[in-house]
């Protein structure tokens, strides 16, 4: 291995000509003479790294490297994190392998095993192994598939119990069952779907419960949820919201919130 110091001596380049059965190439590193130890004219060593084709010659920047049959960062499907100050691939590498290798089989499934059998997961010791150090990309999935099922299941599991909490705390203004959605509906310049009916008669229901409703009115573009909220908007302040409480209609867009407001002023004067 050839070191090259620079004229300022700030770096130091190192050099070497590896060779296969195909053809040579020029390996370098910088600022890492310490290598040179690593390496011994005639013997065999595994390198991974980005190629590329420089003055004629194939070259290879500061690749990772291991010696004859090891397999430690080469010759398998290799994890790649994010890095902070100086901490190498190669360092916090063998600090996960460590860990692993000291809870080994000894963590306790967070997922009952009906759930596990009716999904087909992976119990969470394979899945700690193989999310880090699959043996292929399938592996690598199935282990990624178990780790956002169990995220996301207890992110419902979470909202459900906040709801249920709520519901059973407090309770929500119960609007007057005897007033009926149709007095607005029916001066609208235009027909609703039926989407929007069965969208408008659902919220209508839970408005008359005494339930705290959160709900979202999901659409494409177009589809004027704006027209079934602003509904109960206008009927909320008009007749069923009791004295001392408010409707209120946020938009972030102005020209769809001057769109609203004068929508809104058209349908009240008509009622």
């Amino acid at each position: 291995m050839q070191i090259i110091t620079t004229r300022n001596k700030r770096m130091k380049i190192c050099k070497m000509i590896v060779r296969d059965d195909t053809d040579a190439c020029e390996v370098v590193w910088y600022n890492q003479p310490y290598l040179k130890q690593n390496f011994h004219m005639g013997e065999e060593y595994n390198f991974f790294g980005k190629i590329s084709k420089k003055s004629g010659h194939i070259e290879m920047i500061s690749p990772v490297f291991d010696k004859g049959e090891n397999k430690n960062n080469t010759g398998k499907i290799i994890p790649i994190y994010p890095l902070t100050y100086n901490i190498s691939q190669n360092q916090i590498r063998k600090v996960i392998e460590n860990g692993l290798n000291l809870v080994k089989d000894q963590l306790e499934e967070s997922l009952p095993k009906y759930i596990l059998d009716e999904y087909n997961l992976l119990d969470i010791n394979s899945v700690v192994k193989k999310i880090h150090f699959p043996e292929d990309f399938e592996e690598f999935e199935k282990a990624r598939v178990r780790l956002a099922f169990e995220e996301l299941l207890n992110m419902q599991l979470l909202l459900l119990e906040l709801k249920n909490k709520c519901m059973k705390k407090e309770s929500g203004i119960q609007f007057d069952k005897n007033v009926k959605m149709s007095d607005v509906i029916n001066v609208l310049p235009f027909k609703l779907t039926r989407a929007q009916l069965r969208a408008i008669e659902e919220i209508d229901r839970d408005m008359e419960s005494d339930r705290i409703m959160n709900r979202l009115l999901q659409g494409d573009v177009g589809s004027r949820k704006n027209s079934s909220s602003n509904n109960f908007s206008i009927q909320s302040s008009k007749i069923r919201i009791s004295n001392g409480n408010y409707g209120t209609n946020i938009n972030t867009c102005n020209t769809a919130l001057r769109k609203l407001y004068k929508h809104i002023r058209t349908v009240w004067n008509k009622m």
